[in-house]
């Protein structure tokens, strides 16, 4: 079921930037997002971006230590959310960059933001052309454990993550 919910443009603009890896200067890949949320307006017609609810690549040894453990503290406790990650991780035979498409609608979530979440999926996942991970996290649980997400890039191959062994 449609929502009627539309995708913000800043949204497409957000994913093709991110998508995208074309070579660029030390100072662009420094802007480049490792990971962004997006949530409803506060009309809930329009899926924005998150103001200030980004990690960028340059941030990463500078503000923040671990990408992954700092994604996870952006998601908020009590309402849903939609992110993407852009997730660095190692297989036996290769390292690997791939987005992963994350629908955050934890336990404690109002169960009306939970529906519209849920119903408003497709439109985003529209707009994304191209994922091949997606990840449905229902609490912290599910996802404060790295492995958890290693799992979901290449099952039993992957060896590490953001450069941390799994």
């Amino acid at each position: 079921m449609a929502s009627g919910v539309t995708v913000n443009d800043e949204v497409i603009k957000v994913f093709n930037d991110m998508k995208v890896r074309k070579s660029s200067t030390p100072e662009e890949i420094k802007k480049r997002k490792k990971a962004v949320l997006f949530c409803l307006s506060d009309d809930k017609k329009q899926i924005i971006v998150e103001e200030s609810k980004q990690i960028l690549v340059g941030d990463i040894g500078d503000t923040v230590e671990d990408p992954y453990t700092a994604f996870v503290k952006l998601l908020p406790l009590n309402d849903c959310r939609y992110a993407l990650y852009d997730a660095t991780y190692e297989t036996k035979e290769s390292k690997k960059e791939d987005l992963v498409f994350i629908f955050w609608a934890p336990e404690s979530a109002p169960l009306k933001s939970k529906m519209i979440y849920a119903s408003s999926k497709d439109a985003i996942k529209k707009k994304f052309t191209g994922i091949k991970h997606e990840w449905q996290v229902n609490g912290l649980d599910d996802i404060k454990d790295r492995s958890t997400l290693g799992e979901k890039l290449g099952g039993n191959v992957v060896v590490s993550l953001e450069g941390k062994p799994l």
